[in-house]
């Protein structure tokens, strides 16, 4: 289930936090530490994508973090020290604070006029900060930047930080959720792996090749949870909102993908009762594919290292099955800019060395921290290597067909909005309403959330 890595998010005062960031193991989040600060002094070596437009007096810029506490200080001191090392011009004055504190302390410097000018947001907050125009435009600089392009990320990813046509921040890291599965399973029923042609139809095939009720072994398993829905709804062609930003979510493609997921249970037979309490428990997904008793299932690349340790038998991930498309979670941290501040063009070329340059996420990699949205395969070659699973190029493959959380119009009502929804979700789940039913209930209070 969603429980880590921005499924779930830690509200405090206006914004909601992602949870995509802090890290010790590979594609892991971890807890909080104490507050660690520091400028650091410039490195040896230099990069070889340093701007050859840098400001001719010295500047520092001052940066606010959340994802390196943890476990992770000595990996940005590096990065950052590799920024320096390549632009003397520019100090970076950094400051990484724990995960629980962030909000807090980010939202002081913002309404006192002091804000740092850069700071780190998980996708949903940006969509907040944005609406309220805390953030730089920086299309204007990127378009004098010459040495930039942007294919140097992955496209979806890049564009997600975009607002209303502004560029307004960068993917720095992400998570996404894919399709893993009990090779030895498939093996022991001569079933063919999953691969990217497959539709829902060919899981629902081999997953009933696949159940073995007696023996407590099931064909496929997803949760029926709002982050769960708003991805499946769209591997059908549905959406939440429409161009417009009204509610779309009683739609007939909406419908019938809730059915989907409430019929691999009752109707087919091939994943868990709906009402089985030993998988209502917290990680008992998990704990069932790792005890080899689910064939199929869809979980964040974060429980990497969970199965690499715990499972003992041969697995591994696939892009998820669509019915009419692909469709794949994505969980982002992101790289912003001030409003207010008084060094764009310095910022702006921090931001895209941090999130794109060799020198930088390199070490990102070797750390195991997490996953840069970087499309230049040779750079991620040495992510891919970091085994198993052994297909992990599928993790950078799904950001093609990238979901963004349905934030909508009031992202700052984004807590109670997926509270509605998954309170209608968890009806029809328990057999309480139809599919229908509980979707037109849940469009009728998301309205009138909007109308507040």
């Amino acid at each position: 289930m969603f429980r880590k890595c921005g499924a779930i998010l830690l509200v405090i005062g206006m914004f909601a936090l992602g949870a995509c960031g802090s890290g010790k193991g590979n594609d892991a989040s971890g807890s909080a530490s104490d507050t660690a600060s520091a400028s650091p002094s410039a490195a040896s070596s230099a990069s070889p994508s340093a701007s050859s437009e840098a400001p001719k007096e010295s500047v520092t810029i001052k940066l606010l973090m959340y994802t390196p506490s943890g476990g992770q200080e000595e990996t940005v001191k590096a990065m950052v020290e590799a920024f320096e090392a390549a632009n003397a011009d520019v100090k970076v004055d950094y400051e990484v604070v724990p995960y629980a504190d962030y909000g807090t302390k980010l939202n002081t410097l913002l309404s006192s006029g002091s804000a740092p000018d850069l700071f780190e947001v998980g996708y949903e907050n940006f969509r907040t900060y944005a609406a309220k125009d805390l953030l730089l435009d920086l299309t204007p600089t990127i378009a004098a930047d010459t040495s930039f392009k942007p294919d140097v990320y992955k496209k979806l990813a890049y564009d997600a930080f975009n607002y209303n046509g502004k560029q307004m921040g960068v993917t720095e890291s992400f998570s996404d959720v894919v399709l893993f599965y009990n090779k030895d399973l498939f093996d022991a029923k001569g079933v063919k792996y999953p691969d990217a042609s497959w539709t829902w139809k060919e899981e629902l095939d081999a997953a009933q090749k696949l159940t073995d009720a007696k023996n407590g072994i099931w064909g496929t398993y997803a949760p029926i949870q709002f982050y769960e829905f708003y991805k499946t709804i769209a591997q059908n062609g549905g959406g939440v909102w429409d161009a417009g930003g009204k509610p779309t979510i009683g739609s007939k493609a909406n419908v019938d993908a809730l059915q989907w997921m409430i019929d691999k249970a009752s109707k087919y037979k091939v994943s868990p009762a709906l009402n089985d309490d030993t998988f209502n428990q917290p990680d008992a997904d998990l704990n069932a594919f790792a005890a080899g008793k689910l064939a199929m299932a869809r979980f964040g690349i974060w429980n990497f290292g969970k199965f690499a340790t715990e499972a003992k038998f041969n697995w591994e991930i696939a892009l998820e099955p669509g019915n009419t498309q692909k469709a794949h979670h994505f969980f982002a941290d992101g790289l912003v800019a001030s409003r207010d501040t008084k060094h764009a063009e310095a910022a702006w070329r921090f931001m895209k060395f941090f999130t794109s340059d060799p020198a930088a996420v390199g070490k990102r990699i070797e750390a195991g921290w997490s996953v840069p949205a970087v499309a230049d395969d040779a750079v991620m070659d040495a992510y891919y290597k970091q085994t198993p699973p052994a297909s992990k190029k599928i993790v950078t493959e799904a950001l093609d067909s990238l979901v963004l959380p349905p934030v909508g119009p009031k992202p700052e009502k984004w807590g109670e909005f997926t509270a509605a929804v998954g309170e209608e979700l968890d009806k029809a789940k328990l057999g309480r309403s139809t599919a229908q039913e509980a979707l037109d209930a849940a469009q009728k209070k998301v309205k009138e959330l909007l109308s507040k």
